[in-house]
């Protein structure tokens, strides 16, 4: 018996078989960019937008925690850095009620709560007087 019988013959590939190849390649590229586009790039702006709110917190801003906890921000203590700076710490001071205040972590906050301005432009005259 010939050595050399179970060894298949090479063929070079002619240019069918590279655009078969790429073609087939191609949806894979097309599921990952709509997965970029529509989940992945939209999660990070949101975490962007998220660290730039927990970062301006500033005192008597209303804010939800992640416990669902509504309070006002009362203060926002600086510590040094290992530079010598001062920097926001990450602890912040809440007030949850009059004279009742919580030390909550600057991550916990999930939201900033905006007060909401009436629609009334004018007030509205009592008739019966």
């Amino acid at each position: 018996m010939n050595p050399f019988s179970l060894i298949s013959p090479a063929y070079a590939q002619d240019a069918s078989g590279i655009m078969a190849s790429a073609t087939q390649f191609a949806p894979l590229v097309l599921i990952f960019a709509v997965f970029y586009f529509l989940l992945i790039r939209p999660q990070q702006q949101k975490q962007k937008e998220m660290r730039a709110m927990l970062q301006a917190l500033k005192r008597g801003d209303k804010v939800v925690t992640g416990g669902g906890i509504l309070g006002t921000v009362q203060r926002v203590p600086t510590v040094q850095d290992k530079d010598g700076k001062q920097v926001a710490s990450n602890e912040i001071e809440v007030e949850i009620a009059p004279n009742l205040r919580v030390t909550v972590l600057r991550e916990t906050i999930t939201s900033v709560v905006k007060p909401v301005a009436a629609n009334d432009t004018k007030p509205v005259k009592d008739k019966a007087s």
